[in-house]
């Protein structure tokens, strides 16, 4: 097993992190805290002008075909920047699912322009208390003539104001031995009669969206993959997608460490830096630690999806479980660290104190990643 980077993977970390740095400074990520759009347009169009919108979809379809090494360096730098972005709801999860079990007709008319940046698509899966597993798909859509009927909720719907499409997870029929039949992915317009959105207002202060669906016609054509295979399909994007967020994880941890440890430095008590303390080291220390790991599991869980081993998926739910839980209780030193200055709003620590427990919340949490674990190690 290789873990190093190439110097084309190494020149792709610095351009994504110098764009970002242009176009996406802490500043403008405060700007756009509880905003409607929620996400930087300009630094969009500079990702789009170089091709990194479609680093990760099918090269005969528009994007660049890269692997999933390529993937996790475009996430790590996403992580340190803090930069909120479309680009998982839209180009990893609603164009790998797309990808992966869309039409012919359904990937020429979506994969090129969600790589080019033109179309952003996004996803409605949670709904009011279920959770992230193939049972928690309970919004019903009925089906009859030529296509479906959905009338329901989904929460926590990101950038869905600024989406062309919806991809909705739905229930239309049940569920399998393992609850994963009877489920269908259809593409939604979300100007379509019937449905309606309104903002919520997150920990992390990103975009997100509860969407109502009220009787509300999806033409049959508009179904991704087979008819009751939905949750097949999102279950294998999704190992995709969560190494990608494992690797957020670790690139903010890693960010929120370099902040921490400068403090400690320039923070001086009883005519000492805080770092000469023997306590506080220690934390920093095994902060480090526990980074430095979480970095490798990343980097072998992309290793590992790039050259489709058989223990590929196991490893993906470990990255993020062990990302997700390190960049949380990295954050919380820091802040203890910082002292009461840290919870302020001036404080740039606090920002990735808020999105580690986000990230940690969302597309996946912890419990369903300790199931998939679990069932991994004793299966």
């Amino acid at each position: 097993m290789d873990l190093d980077f190439t110097e084309e993977q190494d020149m792709l970390r610095n351009l994504v992190r110098q764009v970002c740095n242009d176009y996406a400074p802490l500043t403008k990520v405060r700007d756009l805290e509880d905003d409607p759009v929620g996400y930087p347009v300009e630094l969009w169009k500079q990702l789009a002008e170089l091709d990194l919108i479609g680093l990760l979809l099918p090269a005969e379809h528009g994007g660049s075909g890269m692997s999933m090494i390529e993937g996790i360096v475009f996430y790590e730098e996403l992580g340190r920047s803090l930069a909120p972005l479309p680009h998982f709801v839209s180009a990893v999860v609603a164009g790998g699912l797309i990808a992966h079990a869309g039409t012919d007709a359904q990937k020429a008319e979506w994969l090129p322009k969600i790589a080019r940046g033109e179309s952003i698509l996004s996803v409605a899966w949670l709904e009011p208390e279920s959770g992230f597993g193939p049972k928690g798909i309970q919004l019903p859509a009925t089906t009859g003539g030529n296509g479906y009927v959905l009338s329901g909720t989904k929460r926590h719907v990101a950038f869905a104001s600024s989406a062309e499409r919806l991809v909705v997870p739905v229930r239309t029929g049940e569920a399998d031995s393992d609850g994963g039949g009877g489920i269908d992915l259809v593409l939604v317009d979300p100007n379509a009669r019937g449905v309606t959105m309104e903002q919520t207002f997150t920990v992390a202060s990103d975009t997100q969206y509860d969407v109502h669906f009220d009787g509300v016609r999806v033409p049959a054509s508009e179904r991704i993959g087979g008819a009751g295979a939905g949750w097949d399909a999102l279950d294998a994007v999704m190992h995709d997608g969560i190494v990608l967020l494992a690797a957020q994880a670790i690139g903010g941890a890693q960010q929120l460490l370099e902040i921490t440890v400068q403090y400690a430095k320039d923070r001086v008590q009883f005519d000492k830096p805080l770092g000469a303390f023997q306590a506080l080291a220690h934390y920093l220390a095994d902060a480090r630690t526990a980074i430095d790991g979480g970095t490798v599991l990343v980097h072998e869980a992309a290793w590992a999806r790039a050259r489709r081993r058989p223990d590929a998926d196991k490893l993906a739910a470990m990255a993020k479980l062990f990302a997700c839980q390190t960049y949380r209780d990295a954050t919380a030193m820091s802040q203890q660290i910082h002292g009461g200055i840290g919870f302020t709003l001036e404080a740039d620590v606090q920002l990735f104190f808020r999105r580690a427990k986000q990230l940690q919340l969302s597309w996946w949490d912890t419990r369903y990643l300790e199931e998939l674990v679990a069932s991994a190690v004793l299966d």
